[in-house]
């Protein structure tokens, strides 16, 4: 057994559980009229309400008590001190730097950062500032109408998230355009809208080697090259959010237009640094400041705030509570703001890619579980997709629903039936629907006897099932800067209190490996026989039938 499991935090906790399991919700709400003020709180513009947990205030002190133990306080200092947490690639992990606003000093190594990240910002919004204004044109003179932003991962899903999220902040003569699969129907479908005089391609990669954003990038360069036929031009269409200045002045990008970011800036934590061009260019300096303010302001309020007071370590607890000791595998994420339909796809990278690990900081084995299956779409279309399951389903699935109070461009009466669905979901997850009340209904309805015996395990909803609401009074780039953190901070304190490195990701690495021989063997003339017995019969397959 691991020193985790067997702490005494942890076996508490344990002991803990066998007194909550059998407890109700909706009785610990009957017996504590206070419930909700003692189990809601508000910082960076979100106020987040946890009482519709299975939990009590013993609960709360004892999973304090664990990450604690955890040593969660002394990894927060460490983080924003910028020492190397990140152990397996000897890294600091610096995303707060690039929010840091009172720029005080953060080292690594020995050396400020602050100086080069805010020199970088500046440079982002003085380009950004060109292409809005229109000073900034392409190679006819005209103003740039379409930004196309060429990454992966968090080079794609975070500024995609983002310009989706805010595109009431964005710029009228804009359009946003995103590219990261390497299935060419995707670029090639965005290109046909385009031309070439007023298009402006972004290629985000910090090595400019990673295949499936150079590939697309290629093809981007290429079709451009076709209608344009001077080579020259590639320097005015073309920028750079990459730290290889050589391979960029290879492709014919203009060194000058190369936005730098550093090791210590995870790519899933890098839409604060300059990976966030497309966000600036889109928002404007105003407007992308104000993310990073409220970034930086549950920077502050995470790195301050006593645990009881404390949004990130309460959110990130309580997922620990539900995936150690009650089992849960999943965590939805609900969004009911369809400008926030992109959010749990951004989130399912940020927190499976950090939590997803089963060996421990010094390489043993877990004996419990890590981070969940993180998943989810807008609120509404959930209710008429997979809440079926979730309501009378045999597994618990935590919940996150998130709202804003303020929906400015929704006309009456869509924001009174949006948000009243909000409400009733959460009541109807907390409370459920005993058979007495399912009998009184069919009572009323005149359905009795044996029909009413029949139908009534049909309608019966357990109840009982965790959710956190986050209300906002409006979607602004401020409030969604404090959201992100939010959730950056919450997989801090879970993988310090699980003793895993959420900061690397060799597991995406393996995949890479094996396509570049696969790719070879798909070009190669005769049977593929290198490789297992499927993988070699599916690219015999495929060679046999690619020439139809």
């Amino acid at each position: 057994m691991s020193n985790l499991t067997q702490s005494p935090a942890w076996l508490a906790l344990a002991e803990h559980y066998k007194e909550v399991a059998p407890l109700h919700m909706r009785d610990l709400f009957n017996d504590d009229p206070q419930r909700f003020e003692k189990f809601s709180l508000e910082s960076g513009g979100l106020f987040f309400d946890y009482s519709k947990n299975r939990i009590t205030p013993k609960t709360l002190e004892l999973l304090f008590d664990l990450a604690r133990q955890a040593g969660v306080p002394e990894k927060i200092k460490s983080m924003f001190a910028g020492n190397k947490i990140n152990i397996t690639e000897n890294r600091a992990v610096l995303h707060v730097a690039l929010r840091n606003l009172d720029s005080n000093p953060i080292l690594v190594d020995g050396e400020d950062v602050m100086p080069k990240v805010n020199a970088v910002k500046e440079k982002m919004f003085k380009f950004s500032d060109e292409i809005r204004s229109g000073e900034r044109v392409g190679y006819t003179g005209k103003a740039f109408t379409d930004i196309v932003n060429i990454g992966i991962g968090g080079s794609d899903l975070g500024p995609l998230m983002v310009c989706n999220a805010l595109k009431a902040y964005g710029h009228e003569r804009l359009t946003m355009h995103f590219v990261s699969t390497v299935d060419g129907e995707q670029i090639s479908s965005i290109l046909k809208r385009l031309n070439p005089e007023t298009t402006l391609f972004i290629v985000a990669s910090k090595t400019f080697t990673t295949q499936e954003t150079i590939t697309n990038a290629h093809t981007a360069r290429k079709w451009f090259l076709e209608r344009v036929g001077n080579e020259a031009h590639i320097a005015r269409h073309f920028v750079a959010l990459s730290t290889n200045a050589k391979a960029v002045a290879e492709f014919g990008i203009d060194v000058d237009n190369m936005f730098e970011f550093w090791d210590w800036v995870g790519g899933r934590y890098s839409l604060w640094s300059a990976i966030g061009l497309p966000i600036a260019i889109y928002l404007g300096k105003h407007d992308y400041q104000d993310l990073l303010h409220g970034a930086y302001t549950m920077d502050e309020h995470f790195k301050n705030k006593p645990f009881e007071q404390n949004l990130p370590v309460i959110m990130g607890m309580l997922g620990v509570w539900y995936i150690n000791f009650f089992g849960t595998k999943t965590h939805l994420i609900s969004p009911y703001n369809q400008s926030l339909a992109r959010f749990p796809a951004y989130l399912q990278q940020l927190d499976m890619e950090s939590n997803g690990k089963s060996v421990t900081l010094d390489g043993s084995r877990v004996d419990y579980q890590t981070g969940p299956v993180v998943w989810g779409d807008a609120g509404i279309n959930g209710q008429h997709a997979y809440y079926q399951m979730l309501h009378q389903g045999s597994q618990i699935v935590p919940i996150d629903f998130i709202s804003s109070i303020e929906h400015p461009d929704a006309p009456e009466p869509h924001p009174a039936i949006l948000m009243a669905n909000v409400f009733a979901q959460t009541e109807a997850f907390m409370r459920g629907k005993n058979e007495a009340e399912v009998r009184a209904e069919l009572n009323k309805a005149g359905i009795t006897g044996e029909a009413q015996d029949k139908l009534t395990p049909h309608k019966i909803f357990e109840g009982n099932r965790p959710t956190n609401t986050i209300l906002m009074q409006r979607l602004t780039p401020r409030r969604l800067g404090a959201l992100i953190a939010l959730y950056e901070h919450k997989i801090l304190v879970q993988g310090t209190v699980w003793n895993i490195n959420s900061y690397d990701q060799w597991g995406v690495e393996l995949g890479k490996q094996l396509a570049k021989a696969i790719e070879a063997d798909l070009t190669t003339p005769g049977l593929t026989t290198s490789h297992d017995s499927s993988t070699n019969g599916l690219v015999n397959y495929y060679k046999r039938n690619a020439s139809r």
